[in-house]
């Protein structure tokens, strides 16, 4: 059997002036900030889809998600420059902390939680893993956004390999996860009564709508160190306007609010509360 002949894919050269025009529609569409440095980034998320829409330049790109008919087209892209690998019970002491110091407040109360920017949805399974283990079936619900439709579709769909799970404690793994077997082999389903507890949409943070209000908890980790300061301060704090008194922020090890003038107290590293 003669092997199939797989298509050449033409490399393309992005100029700065190119570059400068994805910067600045990036920054406008979603407040995304990139550095000089993501210019390799931007030409290994695009050069593909450049060659499959038949294209002859990043300029030609440029002029087809910046035209306002074309939407499906500009969540492509941004679909494409925000996507990042995640897995379960990343930076876990803040599910510990969730179940140990969050959950016990509750007393009777509907815990809800947010997951602010989900990916593949690894981050609010982990969240439904942590209540469900705590407080059992009731009591509390997740919702999880994030501005690509790609990853949300993953996300809703469940289905993760095996690889993502190294940080899941074994009993979680045990309880939770279905293993595939045939054709998915190698990946995991989560338990439909978690799939059923969390609600996924399409949320820019640059723009929350006014129902997203009076969370308890709120995830917001591993994003803003995308944004600059003036774009940061505006997303914290519009999430801190959606949570309600009292309620709590976690922010990923790497970002910090020092210098902002918020309505949050740092209670422990990358963990704040509204005050």
């Amino acid at each position: 059997m003669t092997a199939p002949v797989l298509p050449i894919l033409r490399s393309f050269e992005l100029t700065d002036h190119e570059f400068g025009l994805f910067q600045r529609f990036f920054f406008e569409q979603a407040g995304i900030s990139l550095s000089d440095q993501k210019k390799i980034l931007l030409v290994g998320r695009f050069n593909r889809r450049l060659n499959e829409l038949g294209l002859t330049s990043f300029k030609a790109y440029y002029d087809i998600v910046s035209a306002p008919e074309n939407s499906a087209e500009r969540q492509h892209s941004i679909d494409l420059i925000t996507t990042n690998e995640t897995y379960f019970f990343r930076e876990d002491q803040h599910f510990r902390w969730l179940r140990d110091t969050i959950a016990p407040e509750q007393k009777g109360a509907r815990l809800r939680v947010w997951s602010a920017a989900c990916s593949t949805g690894e981050e609010p399974y982990s969240i439904a893993m942590t209540l469900h283990d705590r407080l059992g079936p009731q009591g509390w619900d997740i919702t999880a956004t994030d501005i690509s439709t790609r990853v949300l579709a993953h996300a809703q769909r469940a289905l993760f390999p095996m690889e993502r799970v190294r940080g899941m404690p074994p009993a979680f793994l045990k309880r939770y996860c279905l293993r595939g077997q045939g054709e998915y082999e190698g990946y995991l389903l989560i338990e439909k009564e978690l799939r059923d507890r969390v609600t996924f949409r399409q949320l820019n943070l640059m723009s929350l709508p006014p129902d997203l209000r009076d969370f308890d908890v709120a995830f917001l980790r591993n994003v803003i160190i995308y944004f600059d300061t003036p774009t940061k301060l505006k997303v914290v704090r519009a999430v801190a306007n959606s949570l309600r008194k009292g309620g709590w922020l976690f922010l990923g090890h790497s970002e910090s609010l020092f210098g902002m003038e918020l309505p949050l107290q740092l209670i422990a590293p990358s963990v704040y509360r509204k005050i």
